[in-house]
């Protein structure tokens, strides 16, 4: 599909939209695709029986478990449909909801919508069917209305269905839509469904069930209609071998490979740990032995900063629930940290998932000292200030960022609190230090070091 609305005189909402909306034809290497089908069977078997019976689906997990990684095999790899599904006209398209700058419902609809005509694009010979959905993505970026976008994704949908196929949307990350989710923005899922004759399922992922989000939006009676909600935990020892596997081929392992058991035992089949974990061993200069490797972990900047991001991602009474089981008290009600055994947090004889994390727990739960201030920049406050400075009095936007301060994680992905809480912390120390320089928000678009003056 030609770019034609880059030239648009009217194109300025597509400054709400990353420009990763423009490259989404161009062939990148996806390494879950040459996992073995076996990967992560059990979630793929449940997931393949639901789009099969063409029930949409909400895929819940903790932060960073790794749903991005198992969906990357599911929607690529060749023989996912032959095993699962069984059924060739089933067809995958992917919305990345960390490609919206500005979580509106427009560009949600535009992004949406651009998912669709480049997936036609790319994969439907049907020269009809191309046209239709090119022509009606046209019409909808040179109006700029949002009900004739929705009407244009409609018609969209429908000539897929009658060519034969039956898609599948999957919304990544969807739970960056919550804040400005309506019933009359649900309401669109459904009477999409209907549109098509129900040919047309969606996939979201989201930290938490849609209801616990925003129950008056998605009531569980609506979403017990609508979709099915299935927990995807922390990866099971088979599985966190074949990533080990084929990520050690991006970062190497220096010295012995001696490590590989203690190192997958103290990632717990948490995705983000490992991947983190690699990277800082790749890194460091000297060989890192197998007795020093739980400290030399827990110490790094990025699993620290992991470590918190899970733990600010729950409720009080869920801390709560985890400082009981670290100080070894039994719990007295079980549903309140039935989130927690859901996603893999807590195990089923009511174990932290990870040492790493246990640690980070422990240290929470039984440190009654006061911490000082630390005035000194972590590596990554460094990066950021840096970057901040060479760009003073200029709005850096969150990728330009990710980009800087995470260059071993672009790929993988940032999230936002970790960006936000990186910048809090930097924030909080310049005002310590009485500096010169202050971060000031722009809201949607990043952050800018000024004069404090």
């Amino acid at each position: 599909m030609q770019l034609f609305f880059r030239h648009n005189p009217d194109a300025n909402m597509f400054d709400k939209i990353s420009p990763k909306l423009y490259n989404t034809i161009m062939k990148t290497f996806i390494i879950e695709n040459s996992y073995p089908i076996e990967f992560r069977s059990s979630d793929s078997e449940k997931l393949g029986l639901c789009l099969q019976n063409r029930r949409s689906v909400v895929l819940v997990g903790m932060k960073r478990v790794g749903i991005s990684n198992f969906l990357r095999f599911f929607l690529n790899h060749k023989d996912i449909k032959k095993k699962y599904i069984g059924d060739e006209t089933h067809i995958f398209i992917p919305v990345d909801l960390n490609n919206l700058v500005e979580r509106e419902i427009f560009p949600f609809w535009i992004l949406t919508f651009k998912r669709i005509a480049d997936f036609v694009e790319e994969n439907v010979s049907n020269p009809e069917v191309k046209k239709k959905i090119s022509q009606l993505f046209l019409d909808s970026i040179q109006t700029q209305d949002l009900f004739l976008t929705i009407d244009g994704v409609r018609k969209s949908l429908i000539y897929l269905c009658e060519a034969g196929f039956n898609p599948t949307i999957f919304f990544i990350r969807f739970d960056r839509m919550i804040d400005v989710a309506t019933q009359s923005f649900f309401a669109n899922f459904q009477g999409l469904i209907d549109a098509t004759q129900n040919k047309l399922s969606f996939v979201f992922t989201s930290v938490r069930p849609l209801d616990a989000h925003s129950s008056s939006v998605f009531t569980k009676h609506a979403l017990t209609v609508f979709a099915d909600t299935l927990y995807v935990k922390p990866a099971v020892a088979s599985d966190i071998k074949i990533i080990f596997e084929k990520t050690i081929e991006q970062y190497p392992l220096k010295g012995s490979m001696d490590l590989e058991p203690e190192l997958l035992r103290l990632v717990d089949g948490y995705n983000q740990y490992l991947h983190y974990a690699l990277i800082a061993l790749h890194e460091e200069k000297e060989i890192v032995k197998k007795e020093s490797l739980f400290d030399f972990l827990f110490q790094d900047e990025r699993i620290a900063l992991q470590s918190e991001e899970l733990w600010e991602s729950l409720s009080e009474e869920e801390r709560q629930v985890l400082k009981d089981i670290t100080r070894g008290t039994k719990q007295k009600e079980p549903l309140k940290g039935a989130y927690l055994f859901k996603t893999g947090l807590v195990t089923p004889d009511t174990t932290i998932f990870s040492p790493l994390f246990e640690r980070f727990l422990h240290e929470k739960t039984h440190s009654n000292k006061k911490e000082g201030q630390i005035l000194e920049l972590s590596k990554k406050e460094h990066l950021l200030l840096t970057f901040l400075k060479q760009n003073m009095n200029d709005v850096c936007e969150r990728e330009k960022i990710i980009e800087c301060v995470w260059p071993e994680a672009e790929t993988l992905g940032v999230s936002d609190w970790a960006i936000d809480r990186l910048v809090a912390r930097l924030r909080n120390k310049l005002k310590s230090q009485n500096a010169k320089e202050e971060i000031v928000t722009v809201k949607t678009r990043g952050y800018k070091l000024v004069d404090s003056q």
